[in-house]
């Protein structure tokens, strides 16, 4: 009997998935999802997205069961398995989403499409967001952008599959490498997606604008969709087209709350422009964006430095409460996620390829486009973005004034008087023996107005180089948005709260 594969990957859903939708309109289907050894070797994997993933195909499993079918758990490479299926039952088509992953997962489709030409199997990818592969023009990406969003849910009206399930129910063990799995991460699977979704848009959102900044209202004014987002158990468009709606229900008095779905709604095209960057040019995974900050830092990477960042003890409390949240939950809000790269690339003077390594296994919405641009621009080394130097000690000011945040995460400091609680190094020493606090304070690992001061001339320097500059041409050009600037009816002070809650400034 001729049937088609689709091939699951980071599109953990059934509803709005294209790929299951066109198949299931060709004929019988029979739906894997493949364990690939050499991807889950990878610097940028952790436990916390294996245990992520099985939770989602757990539930995908069991509503495919539901209809006749099962999600098949394969184990080794790509062509590999893809063969072994072929040869015990030869399939006519692989259906499947396009996929902007790391440098990995790009080699591999590469080398699907090889075996598929090989063995004439069609092989059909689908969009997943609005990201647009072998864009020729970016001035063309945003209307695409809007027309995939606006375009109908893709959902099958009924499924045929290719054999009855097995009996033995749903298995999949996680490689026995991987480490870190967050006591208190996100769970995964499609019903917690659409529960995180609604709760969202019915209440949370609320606290949108306003709430996103601070690490102490974050976790809640935030849609805390991301992970759902980046694994595919809701799609983009299904986002989209809800919030949309939601948008139009909402009374004219309650202004606030339109405004805040209303910017999250902007929040989401962002996130597309920067997986379409990573679709555009694969080589910014490894590779300045801009090649004229080559060797800015490489030479001067400081291991006991980068040491300091990860273990939560460089010394500045706001930094170090972060890491440690961080690491207790996969989850950091925009703006701490963005002042832990600066401290990292400025006073740290760190290259931002093994931070960003780090950072993506302790993500646990680690999405590569969006991962490798951030860290990029955060760094200063894309070329055309204003450089963003945060402040630990003043973002502890502004986001957390009564310290309520340090003093969760870092025990340390619960003891420490107001007053020298974002400082605690100058604390007097008669204070500190009074306290009976001992070695528990650290001092930060470098003077930070120093470092600053030295990293930031260090970076204009190259910047005011006549051939960095005239780089940076090529790099707007295929990169830099095409959306329209803010309008000029807006006031000063609200074009400046509308850049310090989205946090890009172009």
């Amino acid at each position: 009997m001729n049937y088609s594969l689709i091939w699951f990957k980071r599109d953990l859903r059934w509803q709005d998935h294209e790929a299951l939708s066109q198949a299931s309109k060709r004929g019988p289907v029979r739906c894997i999802y493949v364990i690939e050894p050499e991807l889950w070797l990878q610097p940028d994997c952790a436990l916390q997205h294996f245990e992520f993933v099985r939770e989602s195909l757990q539930e995908l499993d069991a509503f495919l069961r539901t209809l006749g079918g099962c999600i098949e758990i394969h184990y080794g490479e790509l062509p590999d398995v893809l063969k072994r299926i072929w040869q015990n039952a030869p399939f006519t088509s692989i259906y499947s989403h396009e996929e902007t992953g790391n440098g990995f997962t790009y080699a591999r489709d590469l080398k699907v499409a090889v075996w598929c030409k090989s063995h004439g199997i069609d092989w059909h990818e689908y969009p997943q967001f609005g990201v647009v592969r072998r864009l020729k023009n970016r001035n063309l990406w945003q209307s695409a952008w809007e027309q995939h969003m606006a375009s109908p849910a893709q959902n099958f009206d009924s499924l045929h599959f290719w054999c009855p399930p097995p009996p033995d129910t749903f298995s999949m063990t996680a490689p026995s490498h991987l480490r870190h799995d967050p006591p208190m991460r996100q769970k995964g699977g499609r019903e917690n997606a659409l529960k995180t979704l609604h709760s969202f848009l019915n209440a949370r959102s609320i606290g949108y604008r306003g709430g996103i900044s601070s690490p102490l209202s974050a976790p809640d004014a935030c849609s805390r969709l991301s992970a759902y987002l980046a694994y595919g158990c809701i799609s983009m468009r299904e986002v989209v087209q809800q919030t949309r709606a939601h948008i139009t229900k909402i009374p004219p008095q309650a202004a606030r709350h339109r405004a805040g779905l209303t910017a999250f709604v902007s929040r989401l095209y962002w996130h597309c422009h920067f997986i379409q960057k990573l679709e555009s040019e694969p080589d910014i995974e490894w590779r300045n964006m801009h090649q004229g900050y080559d060797s800015l830092r490489e030479q001067d990477f400081n291991l006991a430095y980068f040491e300091a960042l990860k273990e939560a003890r460089t010394g500045w409390p706001m930094v170090d409460a972060c890491v440690t949240m961080l690491r207790e939950t996969g989850w950091l809000n925009f703006r701490m996620r963005a002042m832990l790269v600066s401290v990292a690339a400025y006073p740290l003077w760190l290259h931002w390829r093994p931070v960003g390594e780090w950072l993506a296994t302790q993500f646990l919405d680690y999405e590569p486009g969006i991962h490798w641009s951030q860290l990029q621009m955060q760094s200063g080394t894309t070329g055309i973005n204003t450089t963003r130097v945060y402040n630990p000690i003043k973002q502890a000011q502004d986001h957390d004034p009564y310290g309520k945040f340090v003093r969760q995460w870092l025990a340390p400091m619960r003891d420490v008087p107001d007053t020298w609680l974002f400082e605690p190094w100058l604390m007097p020493a008669t204070l500190k023996k009074k306290k009976a606090m001992g070695d528990q304070l650290v001092v930060p690992v470098v003077d930070l107005a120093t470092a600053t001061r030295e990293s930031k001339q260090r970076l204009y320097a190259r910047r005011n180089m006549t051939d960095v500059k005239e780089g940076k041409k090529a790099v707007v050009e295929k990169h830099a948005s095409r959306k329209p600037m803010q309008s000029r009816k807006k006031s000063v002070a609200q074009q400046q709260l509308d850049q310090k809650q989205l946090g890009f400034n172009f």
